[in-house]
């Protein structure tokens, strides 16, 4: 058996991958664009790969492969029309990041929340140590508490941080874009009501037709104007414009941002142009990526190679 990694990079030198090594050959590329693919793969029983394009073009002259492993959730790369035309099989990984994500999705709203970066700047620029009190609380914070909690997409991941916050008395309503039914044990709430009753709103929803460009002018104008807003889902589903709008007009207190519709980030994002830190926290995608749940990732599909040939 042959096996490619096309874009082992997206993975991470500090994961351990010498599982692969005993079901065959494995050639590992940190990166591939579509023109190298076809190469690349062309006496291949297996790909692996993240954000590579799986279509006729590029697999076209695989004539060997049997099986494509995708090291996400998501597969808008995979033209899976044509992967059953030629009989080849594909399998993603769902669930292996939710403490991942639900734990990155806290630690963006507390930087956001309790102002930190104001304070760590107070304090390493000099200020605390030739102040007069013991105590500086020049940018007011406030509690959890009691606050509302509106998440929209209660999958896994939405369901782990839901109760993570109730865990700090949170109250938490829910709205599903997409219409699915209630889920027991959570309040649904219309999209509206999310918007306009929550203190924190997080996104944790796929991209689809019922999600893309689901946050924008109309909608951040229904949110509190102390409101905290998080996007841990797709990019596409905030329309950053908007978004950029509604910082620098107060309509919402701050953002913070996992996600973007291009990344890496585009020069021209209108976001790049928001340079304060206390209102904005913009992170590289990473959200997904402890080391933990890219060991999970890469244990489950090799498990799926290993059963796959069984």
């Amino acid at each position: 058996m042959k096996i490619v990694f096309l874009d082992v990079k997206t993975i991470g030198e500090d994961i351990d991958l010498s599982g692969y090594d005993k079901l065959g050959e494995v050639i590992r590329y940190p990166f591939s664009t579509s023109a190298e693919v076809p190469e690349r793969v062309k006496d291949a029983d297996v790909i692996v790969l993240n954000k590579v394009v799986v279509n006729e073009a590029t697999i076209g002259s695989a004539t060997r492969l049997k099986l494509v492993c995708v090291t996400a959730t998501g597969t808008n790369n995979l033209d899976k029309e044509y992967l059953d035309s030629r009989g080849i099989a594909w399998r993603n990984v769902a669930g292996y990041s939710t403490e991942s994500v639900a734990q990155h999705t806290f630690a963006m709203l507390f930087y956001l929340l309790e102002k930190l970066r104001y304070y760590d700047d107070y304090v390493k620029e000099g200020h605390y140590a030739n102040d007069t009190l013991f105590t500086h609380f020049e940018e007011r914070f406030y509690e959890l508490n009691n606050k509302t909690w509106g998440i929209i997409g209660l999958g896994n991941i939405g369901r782990r941080v839901a109760s993570i916050a109730e865990a700090f008395g949170v109250h938490v309503i829910y709205t599903s874009p997409s219409g699915s039914a209630p889920q027991e044990g959570y309040r649904q709430v219309s999209m509206d009501t999310l918007l306009a009753s929550s203190d924190i709103i997080s996104v944790h929803a796929p991209l689809n037709r019922h999600t893309e460009n689901l946050l924008d002018a109309e909608a951040f104008r229904k949110m509190k104007s102390s409101c905290i807003f998080l996007n841990l889902g797709r990019g596409p589903i905030v329309a950053e414009q908007d978004l950029c709008d509604a910082l620098i007009q107060g309509e919402i207190a701050a953002a913070g941002l996992d996600v973007l519709c291009t990344e890496p980030m585009s020069p021209d994002n209108p976001l790049l142009g928001f340079k304060d830190s206390r209102r904005l926290f913009i992170t590289p995608h990473v959200a997904w990526a402890s080391v933990e749940a890219r060991t999970r990732l890469m244990d489950i599909v090799l498990r799926q190679i290993t059963e796959f040939f069984q």
